[in-house]
């Protein structure tokens, strides 16, 4: 559901060789940049979250992405133990190295490798969320190997990276199958067909009561991966957001990404949120998907590309990424 490089000290050979010379050479093009790939860590002073750089070797700055991943247990690479392994933001991140773009993705607090930040899920928020991207960002901004820092949220990502820009201190941000409307109104969306009326009743006013920024232990079992005691208090903090009055407040080039084939977010998500700031780049994809594949509208076929991450992402996708990123002003 809607979830530093620290200094080596003293001679630490064996780490020094762990964190510093992971090489990913020319893969498949003549030309490819040297790319080290490197674990990333950052003390948030309310527990540690940890991620993978992917550092592209120049003799100047380059542009830097912060890719921040979707709702629920979604880890660094784009994977939820829920959902399936397809790794879409870890084939994303590695498409931007080969283009000669670092990027950071990391572990959002209670998941994966950054869980014991955060282990209870009562504790979290959508606004710790914000400040972890934010503080993502500012770590990021005093590295001198890196130049423009652009924000990338893919799913509920968008809405953190949106929330977060400002403060940031982003230079560009993409938002990628974003929502354009209140996730109060996605859930209910997804819920409808979905469940039989009592249910459905049942639903509609624990979501009025979250909306009011109450909780209630009254959950059918049928409900409770979705409506659960524990993840309510992060439900409250999500649903009072307004992601397209988020997103117009922008001052930053934005670009909006959006798969036609995507049964999780529709293109008129991303038509609210171009709508909301006119001068952003908008993107409709043809054939893509929520995990950034192009797959048809076949509920079986969709649902395997959610476990295959050797299906190659949408070359379109790529394609946009690149000419937005290209166009963003040197920091």
């Amino acid at each position: 559901m809607l979830r530093a490089i620290s200094l080596i000290r003293g001679l630490l050979p064996l780490r020094v060789i762990a964190l510093t010379l992971t090489l990913l050479t020319t893969l498949a093009h003549a030309g490819t940049p040297v790319v080290l790939q490197r674990p990333i860590s950052l003390d948030t002073g309310s527990g540690e979250l940890f991620g993978t750089m992917l550092l592209p070797k120049s003799a100047t700055p380059v542009p830097v992405v912060l890719i921040i991943a979707g709702s629920g247990p979604t880890d660094r690479d784009g994977n939820n133990p829920d959902g399936g392994r397809n790794d879409s933001m870890k084939r994303l991140a590695l498409i931007l190295a080969r283009h000669n773009i670092a990027s950071v993705r990391y572990d959002k607090r209670g998941v994966a490798a950054s869980r014991p930040a955060t282990p209870d899920e009562r504790d979290l928020t959508i606004e710790k969320y914000v400040d972890d991207a934010v503080a993502w960002s500012q770590k990021l901004k005093t590295d001198p190997r890196l130049g423009q820092l652009i924000l990338m949220g893919h799913s509920e990502g968008a809405l953190v990276a949106t929330l977060a820009a400002e403060r940031a201190g982003a230079s560009a941000l993409i938002s990628v199958a974003g929502t354009g409307r209140p996730v109060d109104q996605v859930v209910r969306e997804q819920l409808q067909y979905r469940l039989p009326p009592p249910l459905l009743a049942r639903s509609e006013e624990l979501i009025e009561e979250m909306k009011a920024g109450k909780t209630d232990d009254n959950v059918p079992d049928p409900l409770q991966v979705v409506f659960r005691p524990s993840v309510q208090p992060y439900l409250i903090s999500l649903f009072r957001q307004k992601p397209a009055v988020a997103f117009s407040q922008l001052k930053i080039p934005t670009l909006i990404i959006q798969g036609r084939n995507d049964m999780q977010v529709g293109v008129g998500d991303a038509e609210l949120l171009h709508r909301a700031k006119p001068d952003s780049q908008l993107a409709i994809i043809d054939g893509m998907n929520h995990v950034l594949r192009i797959v048809p509208m076949d509920m079986k076929r969709q649902l395997a590309s959610y476990r295959d991450p050797q299906l190659p992402l949408a070359s379109e996708l790529s394609d946009r990424i690149m000419k937005f990123i290209g166009s963003v002003p040197a920091a």
